[in-house]
């Protein structure tokens, strides 16, 4: 289950011999290979407090009526994919240390098609994360372009038949990719998909900024203090740019610059260090699901309080 290189698996298991540190490694992939060392705790903590997170916007998405509109289906559709992502990689790093450690036994064929199965899920929730990511941005667009026609271009038939076309599409696609994953095209379509998913997240919500800016410009002229009101935007509205774009970027960007360099470079001492870092990518993933709720659902209100009345029901 193991990937020792990049030719093994699409999405191979995670290295569980790693050490705990940060260090300079001698070997093969060059003089001086910068390796970052993952310990498998790290994964299961991230991926637990993930999992409550994702859980519990759910919860609260699921139990208060009024949060049944389309933008906050698409919301949770993301957090249930955040949910996938977190659940199958730590549950291929149990398996992996229950095997290790003797007290899993299973025959070679059976862990085989386990890994193959969660190497699927892994994909298919990655692929449905960035699409639900996409959805969310072109939903925001059009509630600010077309507000006036906002609840008739957004019905919730269409956000349903949206929702399960995602779902289908990642499975159907994520079956594909791991079953040719051997294949040059397939890596690089998906490199493609999530530069495609960059892109378009950065000009809509680009133009969104551009509006909002000329909003507060009409807003600042009527009160005569343009200046004031104007920096301040400037400042919040670049910050919160920054952050969707950024960690969209920082979290999974390193992922799929590994698959292009599969394809770019896949014996070349430094693309293979670069590979031995993989663990380091994968857990930047499990981070983005772990943030997704904090940028996309906690911001709401509403949200927010039906959050509390659930966690004051619990107790």
């Amino acid at each position: 289950m193991s990937t020792q290189g990049p030719q093994k698996s699409l999405l191979g298991s995670l290295n569980s011999n790693a050490t705990s540190h940060l260090g300079l490694a001698t070997n093969q992939s060059g003089p001086w290979c910068l390796h970052v060392s993952i310990p498998d705790g790290l994964f299961l903590s991230l991926g637990l407090v993930s999992l409550v997170e994702n859980v519990l916007v759910v919860i609260a998405i699921t139990k208060n009526r009024n949060l049944h509109s389309p933008m906050y289906y698409f919301i949770c559709c993301l957090a249930l994919s955040d949910l996938m992502v977190s659940v199958s990689i730590v549950l291929e790093t149990t398996i992996i240390l229950l095997l290790e450690a003797g007290v899993l036994v299973a025959r070679v064929a059976l862990v085989q098609q386990l890994d193959n199965l969660i190497d699927v899920l892994i994909c298919g929730s990655m692929v449905s994360s960035l699409c639900f990511l996409g959805v969310i941005a072109i939903d925001r667009y059009i509630s600010i372009f077309y507000a006036l026609r906002y609840h008739s271009i957004v019905t919730l038939p269409r956000a349903r038949r949206a929702v399960v076309g995602i779902w289908m599409v990642s499975i159907v696609s994520s079956t594909l990719f791991i079953t040719y994953y051997k294949h040059t095209a397939v890596l690089l379509c998906l490199v493609t998909f999530f530069l495609a998913m960059l892109a378009l997240m950065a000009i809509l919500y680009a133009h969104m900024f551009t509006r909002a800016y000329q909003h507060a410009q009409g807003i600042a002229q009527l009160h005569k203090r343009r200046r004031s009101i104007r920096q301040g935007f400037c400042l919040k509205g670049a910050a919160t740019l920054t952050i969707l774009l950024g960690i969209f970027f920082l979290c999974w960007g390193p992922f799929f610059l590994h698959l292009l360099l599969i394809v770019l470079c896949p014996q070349h001492p430094t693309c293979n260090c670069i590979f031995k870092n993989y663990n380091l990518f994968l857990l930047l993933i499990i981070l983005s699901s772990t943030v997704d709720p904090l940028i996309y659902a906690f911001r709401s209100q509403e949200l927010r309080m039906t959050l509390k009345e659930v966690l004051l029901c619990s107790w």
